[in-house]
């Protein structure tokens, strides 16, 4: 069982590809109920290889899990980011809400939110400690724009703009109702 471990741990051209595959399945179907059968199908493979490649259907959840934190957070950062200059709590917190909120973010955000809703379960799984991971990713990025503030007072201002965000997009996600959250979006963040 150690040299099938060993073996499951080498990265492959044929392992990226599945779990390139399998991020972009997971976006469009979402992670509870995960099948390897139908992923499988879906995606050109067996659960047999799936299972061979990455050693379980729970490792290959948690693997989706940090690749969606991973891309997430990358692609977010380069929107963030303009000439160099760094912005402050209010403009970062606009642009973040511009950028999660935007409907090509959609599929990345709702598997975001499913994760979320999956690691407070009794049995999280594969998704324990996701939410908890995922929060601090998003307060880091809002507390290193307040260099000016003592850090316990940036983390309450972080942790209340991120719960503001997080509000307006379970209601985008819920029902669409793009203008009355753009209207509370508008009301600004502090």
């Amino acid at each position: 069982m150690a040299g099938h471990e060993a073996v499951t741990a080498e990265p492959s051209l044929r392992r990226a590809e599945l779990l390139d595959a399998s991020y972009a399945y997971v976006l469009d179907h979402g992670l509870n109920g995960l099948s390897l059968r139908p992923l499988a199908a879906a995606i050109g493979s067996s659960p047999r290889v799936l299972l061979y490649l990455f050693g379980s259907k729970e490792k290959l959840l948690r693997e989706l899990l940090v690749r969606a934190r991973t891309e997430q957070i990358a692609q977010l950062t380069v929107a963030l980011a303009a000439e160099g200059r760094s912005h402050g709590l209010e403009e970062t917190a606009g642009r973040l809400w511009a950028w999660m909120s935007a409907p090509e973010q959609r599929p990345m955000v709702r598997l975001t939110y499913e994760a979320f809703l999956l690691s407070f379960s009794h049995k999280p799984g594969p998704w324990a400690g996701f939410a908890a991971e995922a929060a601090q990713d998003w307060l880091d990025l809002l507390i290193d724009t307040q260099t000016q503030l003592l850090r316990a007072e940036a983390e309450a201002r972080a942790t209340r703009i991120l719960a503001t965000i997080r509000g307006l997009l379970i209601d985008l996600l819920a029902n669409g109702d793009n203008e009355r959250i753009a209207a509370a979006v508008r009301m600004g963040w502090l």
